[in-house]
């Protein structure tokens, strides 16, 4: 039987995205993140703490033993560097051997039936839920790719999509960054009626469509590897949960990806940012609108004028 050595550093959420940087330096297969989260329902759903650390976890071959020293090392070393900063709050790395049949299973326990926004449900494939007539589920694998609605810019946009769906139509769709899908599904699920997603990683492209015929929409729901410009006719909406840093680069691009009076729902934007990027936008012609904020991170609806 296979064995590994876990690498599991509890961390900051703000900080989670360095911390699994340097855990994937070592550990090829990736990383995942586990937020801090209060059972509720009986303990058959979860409710996100972001007061609470997140559990960041990657697993390398035990069965050299030097070689997985050097790996926790060089990790160690890595998260010294990182924690020096004092920015956000890192603990220490602990390692613990586990055997495959288990490290197969035992990481589902960290994931639960979330609620999101007003109807949308994050269903686990594992989990058990009885929908009620105006949840939204979403049945998705987290394992299988990246987006699994856990951190606060994939909450974020589908709070932004559920409340946009409420007053208007998606009309035709594209998901920049498509990841696991879950923004193109939920689009689709919430009335779109076509969604392009590209991505520029294969293996999400892989997971997008996957998940959308796990879902059952598969036919309203395309993907393609690469980004934008899409050399496609202007959508009536485009989501796109990016870092700040591609907002700014790409705003115009996104602008004109929408026909007149389009929308964009754009998150993954670091408050401190968060200007920056408000300006991009507008110097690209956009009109900005509703606005949501979870800690340290905002996602926010632009539109394209009619004129």
């Amino acid at each position: 039987m296979t064995r590994w050595l876990e690498l599991a550093v509890e961390a900051d959420i703000e900080a989670a995205e360095a911390v699994s940087e340097i855990l994937a330096r070592v550990a090829p297969g990736g990383t995942s993140v586990e937020p801090g989260y209060d059972l509720v329902d009986e303990g058959l759903g979860a409710r996100i703490d972001p007061n609470r650390p997140a559990t960041i976890r990657a697993y390398v071959p035990a069965r050299d033993r030097a070689e997985a020293d050097r790996a926790t090392a060089q990790a160690a070393e890595a998260l010294g560097h990182l924690q020096a900063f004092g920015l956000r709050p890192i603990g220490e790395l602990r390692t613990r051997i586990v055997d495959e049949a288990d490290w197969a299973e035992s990481w589902k326990e960290h994931f639960h039936v979330m609620r999101i926004g007003e109807r949308l449900v994050i269903k686990p494939s594992w989990r058990k839920h009885h929908r009620a007539d105006d949840e939204v589920v979403i049945d998705l694998d987290p394992g299988m790719a990246f987006g699994t609605g856990l951190h606060p810019t994939t909450r974020l946009c589908l709070e932004l999509i559920d409340a946009f769906a409420r007053r208007a139509e998606f009309g035709r769709t594209l998901d920049v960054g498509c990841g696991s899908g879950i923004l193109a599904i939920a689009a689709v699920k919430l009335g779109a009626t076509r969604v392009l997603g590209v991505d520029i990683d294969p293996i999400a492209i892989e997971a997008t469509l996957a998940n959308a015929r796990h879902n059952r929409v598969g036919k309203r729901i395309r993907a393609r590897e690469g980004s934008i410009p899409t050399e496609e006719t202007p959508f009536d909406t485009v989501l796109a949960n990016l870092i700040a840093g591609l907002h700014i680069q790409h705003a115009t691009t996104l602008f004109e990806e929408l026909v007149p009076g389009g929308t964009l729902l754009a998150s993954g934007i670091f408050i401190d940012r968060e200007a920056e990027v408000r300006a991009a936008f507008e110097a690209a012609g956009f009109v900005l609108g509703a606005r949501r904020v979870e800690g340290d991170w905002v996602a926010v609806e632009a539109v394209r004028p009619l004129a």
